[in-house]
């Protein structure tokens, strides 16, 4: 009953709606202008150095890191959007146990952000696999890695989304909850780039963001890991934020 609650709360919301179209509109655009600046640099002979060794993978996955935004924004809606409204106490009084609560929201906007990742990731490979066809980045569905590349682009956001939603669940706050996240995926391994090179080493692959980009990469060196590795440690981090939003849940008055 609570699973069914909250997917009817999401659903009714009109943010709802248009963050995930949002999400869905960055995966699939910036995924066809990277193929379309690719193919017109092929056709110019003047190749950007950035796109030089681009795939159809990397290309149709370009728009990832804008799509983690819309969806990791819209999870720390789904809880600290009820907290600024005051909704959280009618939705604790419905179900006095909490837990319940969180786990619901996380697993329903979880499965729609896998879906939604997932879905997108898919569209924009096709079309810009199309795009590159006949090109050095050209590649389809039986090459290998594509399909473990664009199921794991899909997990990823899903998770992103579910990290939001334990934000917006530890916080309590919209502001605070994007803040962080922001700060988490793109801020801080900025500034692990100003440490020395031996502490970037050990620190970078294992960032929520590195770790994560992981998952979904078609090839890997010394300096990132598997997308067995990453996909641990990125359910560490998911772990360890569902962790936290649990804890303040039981233990703080709403």
């Amino acid at each position: 009953r609570v699973l069914a609650s909250e997917w009817a709360k999401l659903w009714s919301l009109r943010s709802t709606w248009i963050t995930l179209g949002l999400g869905l509109l960055f995966l699939v655009a910036f995924g066809l202008i990277a193929a379309s600046r690719y193919k017109s640099g092929i056709n110019s002979g003047h190749m950007d150095r950035d796109f030089a060794a681009s795939t159809a993978v990397s290309l149709s996955l370009f728009g990832t890191n804008f799509a983690q935004l819309a969806l990791g924004v819209l999870g720390v809606l789904v809880t600290a959007g009820e907290y600024s409204t005051g909704m959280i106490r009618s939705t604790l009084a419905a179900v006095p146990r909490r837990l319940p609560v969180l786990w619901s929201k996380a697993a329903v906007f979880g499965l729609v952000a896998l879906v939604v990742g997932t879905v997108g990731a898919f569209v924009a490979f096709l079309i810009g696999s199309g795009i590159v066809s006949g090109t050095p980045a050209a590649m389809d569905l039986s090459h290998a890695g594509v399909l473990r590349s664009l199921l794991g682009a899909g997990l990823y956001l899903g998770l992103v989304g579910v990290i939001g939603t334990a934000l917006g669940a530890l916080l309590r706050s919209v502001a605070g909850g994007i803040s962080v996240l922001v700060a988490t995926l793109m801020l801080i391994p900025g500034l692990i780039s100003l440490l020395p090179s031996s502490w970037q080493d050990n620190i970078s692959p294992c960032l929520p963001s590195n770790a994560g980009e992981s998952m979904f990469a078609l090839t890997h060196d010394s300096t990132t890991l598997s997308p067995g590795a990453g996909l641990l440690v990125f359910l560490c981090w998911t772990a360890l934020a569902l962790a936290g939003a649990a804890y303040r849940l039981t233990r703080s008055d709403v």
